[in-house]
């Protein structure tokens, strides 16, 4: 019986994909020709890629690096135009500075008032003392005048005084009770000055109310400073690590909105060689197994690394299989983080095999392909 030309097709199809899969799983998963202990597979570095972006819109004013340029963590990278901002940070210092003038003015004046209040207290208390006395005075001469003049008048009726001893004595008690009118009105102005000048502690109050709210207001007219001296500095964008320049966004003059991102580094320290471990190799791999890194780039020097990250999922298509023969295709992500990168030689993109070892007892051996 003749075959029709079309299921000829289709079983060629499904014998090269068997083929294919068996070549993948002879070579990448069951890693033949292996001592027991390593286990083979390949990938390509990576790294942890950090987006460079503006906090506030700007005009690009400098670009100082390139693609392929090395920086430090810290280093500037962009500066954008900070004219206006400039002029706003200087505002603001200006008005900052005259806050505090107006601060230190309304503490030397609450000084002063510290210092003049209770002297005066002490000099208007004084003066009601002496005028208390002068009081107690006029009242002492004014009862001996009254006395004296009662004592001519009763002379005078029985002509053993003269008329003008009993007047100088009328007199002098008419002068000594316009003293004690006097001196009240002196006890009562000095009483009223002593009440003025205790009311210095109500001016202290009011005076250091005064400066507290002088104080606030420069506090806040610092921390508007605060704010434009932040902003000014953020134009001037530093790379927030160490690393390399992979991408750039933006060129000079060109206008950004905040967030957007300027430039993409790479920090050639901390690499990592991203490969896939069938899932019936999975169960023997655990975290910090020692592993050793092969390039064509390099073919005589590994690069020691470490495995940190063991993915929890697979990855290979169709993601979920539920029969045995099925669940052998199943592939896990393995990072192997490079110990160390000399010279920078190993970068983002460079095809890489690993060696991973699980026993400790097995000695190292090349790829084998």
């Amino acid at each position: 019986m003749k075959i029709p030309r079309r299921y000829l097709f289709t079983a060629a199809a499904v014998i090269a994909l068997a083929g294919g899969l068996f070549l993948l799983l002879d070579r990448f998963a069951w890693n033949r020709g292996l001592p027991e202990g390593l286990i083979q597979a390949n990938g390509r570095i990576e790294g942890d890629h950090v987006t460079v972006s503006s906090k506030f819109p700007g005009r690009i004013q400098e670009l100082l690096v390139r693609e392929g340029a090395m920086v430090a963590a810290r280093q500037v990278v962009i500066r954008l135009d900070d004219r206006q901002t400039s002029a706003r940070a200087d505002q603001a210092r200006h008005a900052a500075e005259a806050r505090e003038a107006q601060v230190e003015g309304a503490h030397l004046s609450l000084a002063i008032l510290n210092l003049d209040v209770p002297l005066a207290i002490e000099r208007a208390e004084a003066q009601v003392a002496k005028a208390k006395d002068t009081v107690d005075k006029a009242l002492s001469v004014e009862r001996e005048a009254r006395s004296d003049a009662q004592r001519f008048r009763d002379l005078a009726a029985k002509d053993e005084a003269s008329i003008q001893q009993r007047d100088q004595a009328v007199m002098r008690w008419e002068v000594a009770r316009k003293d004690i009118a006097s001196a009240r009105s002196a006890l009562t102005q000095a009483t009223k000055e002593l009440a003025q000048a205790e009311l210095g502690w109500k001016r202290i109050q009011a005076k250091e109310s005064e400066v507290t709210a002088l104080e606030r207001q420069r506090d806040q007219a610092y921390a508007v400073l605060d704010e434009a001296e932040s902003t000014l500095k953020d134009l001037t964008i530093t790379a927030p690590t160490a690393g390399t320049v992979t991408t750039r966004m933006v060129d000079v003059g060109e206008v950004v909105a905040a967030g957007t991102p300027l430039l993409e580094l790479v920090d050639l320290d901390h690499l990592y060689l991203k490969v896939y471990v069938p899932e019936v190799q999975i169960g023997k791999l655990r975290l910090g197994l020692p592993a050793r890194i092969h390039t064509d780039a390099f073919p005589h020097q590994p690069f020691e690394a470490t495995l940190r990250y063991i993915a929890s999922k697979a990855e290979f298509t169709p993601k979920e299989v539920q029969t045995p023969d099925e669940r052998v295709k199943l592939i896990y992500a393995v990072k192997l983080y490079v110990t160390e990168n000399p010279d920078h030689r190993l970068t983002p993109g460079l095809p890489a095999d690993a060696m991973i070892r699980w026993k400790e007892d097995v000695a190292w051996t090349n790829p084998k392909f």
